[in-house]
């Protein structure tokens, strides 16, 4: 019996300065984009989240707030709500957890990216944003273990730098980019199909 192919998928995580770094990202994906793009941002705890609201009038892939158990589907964003962690499990499936915060984070972008790459492997590519903590390098270097591809944005083009900073420190990413030539990349990584 020859196993099926396991799907591939985008992980982006950030923090402060990050919903401009989405802003020219997120925009600029193609319709039809042959992965799902599971978003982990850090939010205030105690309110609502804007996020799909602000992206969904910009995007043209579909925008949804993750829920547990959703399956993922190629070319839908999938937005982390407040203070739950988000995982990808296997199915591959949409997972919330309520956990303690990792680096007083919840959600918590080493918990979406160990997770994924744990499921997808290196048919995963992670982004990490401009943000001012160290969430996300060892969930970085978790993927890149596991044969994905990291990409970290350009400190330079970053609000605050010390999210890339600290993963720039750790490992050595595929690509170091500004938001504005990340969407071009996966774009040609993960092509929809001709309509």
């Amino acid at each position: 019996m020859t196993a099926t192919p396991l799907p591939c998928a985008i992980a982006i995580g950030g923090s402060a300065g990050s919903i401009e770094a989405l802003g020219e990202l997120l925009p600029a994906l193609a319709p039809g984009l042959a992965a799902p793009v599971i978003v982990v941002l850090h939010l205030p705890r105690e309110q609502p989240s804007l996020l799909c609201e602000i992206f969904a009038p910009r995007c043209r892939l579909a925008v949804r707030e993750a829920q547990d158990k959703e399956p993922l589907m190629p070319g839908t964003i999938y937005f982390a709500p407040p203070d739950y962690h988000l995982l990808v499990d296997a199915g591959p499936v949409l997972a919330l957890s309520i956990d303690p915060p990792v680096l007083f984070s919840r959600p918590s972008i080493d918990v979406l990216f160990e997770s994924a790459a744990d499921v997808y492997g290196a048919r995963l590519t992670a982004l990490l944003l401009s943000g001012a903590n160290a969430d996300g390098a060892q969930g970085l270097a978790t993927v890149q273990r596991a044969g994905g591809r990291a990409v970290v944005q350009a400190p330079a083009s970053a609000q605050a730098s010390a999210m890339p900073e600290a993963a720039l420190a750790l490992i050595t990413p595929d690509h170091v980019l500004p938001p504005a030539r990340m969407a071009p990349l996966l774009n040609h990584i993960y092509p929809g199909r001709p309509s």
